[in-house]
């Protein structure tokens, strides 16, 4: 029996192209802000790197809350990650970002307008057939309103795929925090200011990239209904899908402190 998923997790007729545009080379995704003679271009695929995830079980959020950053400080107890109520089969999987290019001019200075379209969990090869908004754990689809988009949210503009089984070892580098200040870690670090922390002992790591504000955690369904992707699209929620170009994803990380740090 071909899968059908329910209707009120269905990605709409924008997202659905967006989720299959953004990693195609050389499509386009729309125009430079205040430019619509300049398209905004899907560059390439990389393959940042691979994440064990041995337990199956999922977490895609922030790795830190800025919220609870005295929390962290008192080395009191924090609100639970965001786990995906779906659970993937034990395994190795590669983590990819789909990179745009679209020039722009500010104040005079000229851009290239690189940009994180999305980041992709593969968890196989098949075809996917249909998308869906992925809940939480703790999420209940009964209690969606019409137009609610259910999400993680990142001050930071940083998220993760994680491990939820070693999510407490995973994420304590990114939760150390003394005087306001961010401990120094020892990640693994990866291109375009991510980091890949690993759980030896368990076998299992967390793996950041760039989020701006968050981001909408989609399923790419095949036609059996398994899960060949997970894909986080960002942006404020409410928005559509990305069609422009604000400030590069690459100026982003070199104009502020390194992931989990901050300034003296």
């Amino acid at each position: 029996m071909e899968w059908v998923g329910d209707a009120r997790l269905a990605a709409g007729p924008e997202a659905t192209w967006y989720l299959k545009e953004a990693f195609t080379p050389g499509a386009h995704l729309g125009t430079v802000y205040d430019d619509p003679t300049t398209p905004v271009v899907v560059t390439g695929v990389e393959e940042l790197t691979t994440i064990r995830v041995p337990s199956g079980r999922l977490v895609v959020d922030a790795p830190w809350d800025d919220d609870d950053v005295w929390r962290y400080e008192k080395g009191l107890p924090t609100r639970p990650p965001r786990e995906l109520a779906v659970s993937v089969p034990p395994g190795v999987y590669r983590v990819e970002i789909a990179w745009t290019a679209g020039p722009y001019e500010f104040f005079g200075e000229h851009f290239d307008g690189v940009e994180c379209a999305a980041t992709r969990l593969c968890i196989s090869d098949d075809p996917v057939v249909g998308w869906e908004m992925g809940l939480g754990v703790d999420e209940d689809i009964d209690q969606l309103q019409p137009g609610d988009e259910p999400r993680f949210f990142s001050d930071a503009n940083v998220g993760c795929f994680a491990d939820a089984g070693a999510w407490t070892t995973l994420s304590a580098p990114f939760r150390t925090c003394v005087d306001g200040r961010w401990e120094p870690r020892g990640s693994g670090q990866l291109p375009d200011g991510c980091e890949r922390i690993s759980d030896e002992s368990q076998q299992a790591d967390l793996v950041t990239f760039g989020a701006e504000s968050g981001g909408v955690v989609w399923l790419g369904r095949t036609k059996a209904g398994d899960v060949a992707a997970i894909v986080v699209t960002s942006g404020m929620a409410g928005a559509k899908a990305p069609d422009s170009v604000t400030l590069s994803l690459r100026q982003a990380y070199a104009c502020r402190p390194a992931i989990g740090q901050v300034d003296e």
